[in-house]
């Protein structure tokens, strides 16, 4: 099957001009943007549960994360770990884009948030307390944490949003169809503002599930490089302030980037193996969805997994579009883990500052791309380097042929 979104250009531009990221690499779209560039290394040995038995013990946390010290209205007792890292990385991005509460409530802004396992350090606490103490002995209230849907309603009931509330479960790729989303409800008039992301907590059932797979690395995610062993799984909350342009100018707003388009398709082909095929249809789809050339693009944010299957396939996906010239095309996962739900709003902020700071974001823990890959791969390896970008173009995939890709461009 496939299908494609954004299929002609928008009446109504739309912009970014807020950014929320609570991040294995800190807290904070500025905070966040600087480790990036650097190449800084977020994981570490799993504090969060008990990971003695797996021959894999990293992941990419948030160590830092008190949820009290950016909430307002949320009790942090009542909701999931998963729903206060969306909460928090939206207030953070209200405040980045300098928007007060009143303007939300007249500009009608709801949220919309991706994620793959709900609020699972819930369902994992839960589980544990059935095991030790017999289906009697679970908390109730904390089973009322477990809906998914709770993620995009902690946003919204943090900032007192009216608008529209979802939670997309698409999971590695959710947060760009919740951009895609959202992106559809402001140009088309539904509402004025819309904040969009994901959010996923590390917890015990994904670790394992990824590593039954064997598609955990043995130490550091290294995509792109010979010797990649797979992912360190990763977790946070990345939000981001989408409106019409107008409405942007009328407020005085700084404008990261403009959404030109996206498109989204699912082949179905496979539980787990991506289908190049099927990813580059997708690419070219968004490039129509954006009324752009692949000539114009000069930035991939890769999905870059780094397992071998996964990265060579998303390279064979961009020779097919691109030919020789494949745009530099890094991943960010080398720096946070794979943060599932929130993987590819994190890609969306650091194109955002890419735009803002002139850099292209690096791929951490390589020194060259693997040359099975083919001529011509410039995954930006170790640190960022300085470079304008006028079009990037933002990938998320996921298992069952489930790829969403954003195009973003300079706002002129």
């Amino acid at each position: 099957m496939a299908d494609t979104a954004g299929a002609a250009r928008p009446s109504r531009r739309v912009v970014i001009t807020g950014l929320g990221a609570v991040s294995p690499v800190g807290i904070g779209a500025d905070v966040f943007a600087a480790a990036v560039r650097a190449g800084v290394n977020g994981t570490a040995p799993i504090e969060s549960f008990d990971a003695s038995a797996f021959p894999r013990r990293k992941a990419g946390e948030v160590l830092d994360f008190e949820p009290a010290d950016h909430l307002k209205r949320l009790d942090p007792p009542r909701w999931g770990r998963s729903g206060l890292l969306a909460a928090a990385a939206a207030r953070l991005a209200v405040a980045d884009a300098d928007i007060d509460e009143e303007q939300l409530d007249t500009a009608r802004a709801g949220a919309v948030m991706g994620t793959t396992s709900g609020e699972s350090a819930v369902v994992q606490a839960l589980a544990e307390q059935w095991i030790e103490g017999g289906l009697a002995s679970i908390d109730g209230e904390l089973a009322g944490q477990t809906p998914a849907s709770r993620i995009a309603n902690a946003v919204s009931a943090e900032l007192r949003l009216t608008g529209e509330t979802q939670t997309i479960p698409t999971a590695c790729s959710a947060s760009n169809y919740a951009l895609g989303y959202a992106y559809d409800l402001v140009r088309s008039g539904e509402a004025e503002v819309m904040l969009a992301g994901g959010a996923d907590a590390v917890n015990r059932l994904t670790h394992a599930g990824f590593y039954a797979l064997g598609a955990m690395a043995e130490d550091v995610p290294r995509p792109f490089a010979a010797d990649r062993s797979g992912i360190v799984t990763g977790e946070g909350g990345a939000v981001l302030v989408l409106e019409t342009y107008e409405h942007a100018v009328a407020r005085g707003a700084r404008m990261y980037a403009e959404i030109l388009g996206y498109a989204a398709n699912c082949d179905a082909a496979h539980m787990v193996h991506p289908d190049a095929t099927s990813i580059a249809a997708g690419i070219r789809a968004a490039h129509e969805a954006a009324g752009v050339e692949a000539a114009q693009i000069d930035y991939i944010c890769a999905h870059g997994t780094g397992t071998p299957t996964n990265d060579s396939t998303e390279v064979a996906a961009a020779r097919e579009v691109f030919g020789d010239r494949i745009p530099p095309i890094s991943s960010i996962k080398s720096m946070l883990g794979h943060t599932m739900g929130a993987a590819s709003g994190f890609g969306a902020i650091a194109c955002c500052k890419a735009f803002e700071q002139d850099f292209l974001p690096p791929t951490a823990n390589v020194t060259e791309s693997d040359p099975a890959l083919g001529e011509g791969v410039d995954c930006v390896p170790g640190v960022g380097r300085e470079a304008r970008l006028d079009i990037v173009q933002n990938h998320g995939f996921a298992f069952g042929g489930n790829n969403v890709i954003t195009i973003l461009g300079r706002v002129s």
